[in-house]
């Protein structure tokens, strides 16, 4: 192809490049594929039309379409790596009285299904169900009380408890749209269902042990309802008390911040999802090491949700 009908077929995708190249809202991914055509065309100008206009014109171009694309990803991870180490936190920290509503509704709820379950003795399976609680008894006589856990092929339950949690807590967040009533409601009868699990093993004088099973995957798994309900009370607060803004400006500006911290939550999920699909299952691991798991998820979720937080706002008001 000579080098005429090289410029007519291409001209006007060049051009197009140049027009995306001072766009500062264009598309990185989109970027990345037209310099990828474009490197293409420098390297036939350059084969062909070595001294050419041509191939100077698409070296200069390639040139610009290479800091612009490299500069876009590296702000886009800038963006990502800050969302997580100051937005979140951020939020966090100027929602802690929906936090500790959400923790204290939670605990509450727990208590009354603890005493719920001790002076009703067929409040268990009311809660928890004739299925599950017959199955427990049966693996309880059998000498094995935690063998639900080892029911399942790891990678299927890993799989499907994730999701469960996704949908727990996105649940608690959502029901935030009922003026916060509706995350209550799911924060109560959560923690109402622990409470009548832990009984039913105190009951059977299983308590302690069940605790160090369970809250290996339960630590990160009970706290991200906690926080997941503190996102849809800051949620539904805005429509409860939008100030002085309109209230559904209020509700947007809420709902984002809930969203963020929902966000926040992944990890939590993820984490929660594999311990529970992969260690609960050896219910016979020493205490030592169950201890060590719960206390390192504790630390981590404490750490990340209400210390940090603490310490960057702390920071930001010293430097103010």
């Amino acid at each position: 192809m000579d080098e005429v009908a090289f410029l007519q077929q291409n001209a006007d995708k060049w051009e197009r490049f140049e027009h995306l190249l001072d766009d500062d809202t264009a598309d990185p991914d989109h970027l990345a594929d037209l310099y990828v055509e474009l490197t293409d065309d420098l390297a036939y100008a350059q084969t062909f039309y070595p001294d050419s206009d041509t191939a100077r014109y698409l070296n200069d171009l390639a040139s610009r379409a290479h800091q612009a694309v490299y500069q876009t990803r590296s702000e886009t991870w800038r963006r990502l790596r800050t969302f997580w180490t100051e937005e979140i936190p951020a939020t966090l920290a100027a929602t802690r009285t929906a936090q500790g509503l959400s923790l204290a509704l939670f605990l509450l709820a727990v208590g009354v299904g603890t005493l719920s379950a001790a002076y009703d003795p067929g409040f268990v399976r009311l809660i928890l169900g004739d299925a599950y609680v017959n199955q427990t008894l049966a693996s309880i006589q059998a000498g094995d009380p935690m063998a639900v856990y080892k029911e399942m092929h790891q990678v299927p339950m890993f799989l499907g408890i994730a999701l469960n949690n996704i949908r727990v807590a996105f649940l608690a967040f959502a029901a935030g749209v009922l003026c916060s009533v509706g995350t209550a409601v799911v924060l109560v009868q959560n923690g109402i269902m622990i409470g009548a699990f832990h009984y039913l093993f105190y009951e059977y004088g299983l308590l302690g042990r069940s605790l160090l099973v369970v809250y290996i995957h339960g630590t990160l798994e009970i706290s991200a309802i906690v926080v997941a309900g503190a996102a849809g009370f800051v949620m539904g607060n805005g429509l409860l008390f939008p100030g002085s803004y309109p209230r559904l400006t209020a509700f947007r500006r809420s709902a984002k911040k809930g969203l963020k911290i929902v966000v926040g939550l992944v990890p939590v999920f993820a984490a929660a999802a594999f311990l529970e699909g992969f260690v609960t299952r050896y219910t016979q691991m020493p205490a030592a090491l169950s201890l060590s798991i719960i206390g390192m998820s504790l630390a981590a979720v404490v750490g990340y949700f209400v210390v940090y937080p603490a310490l960057l706002q702390h920071e930001s008001a010293s430097s103010a």
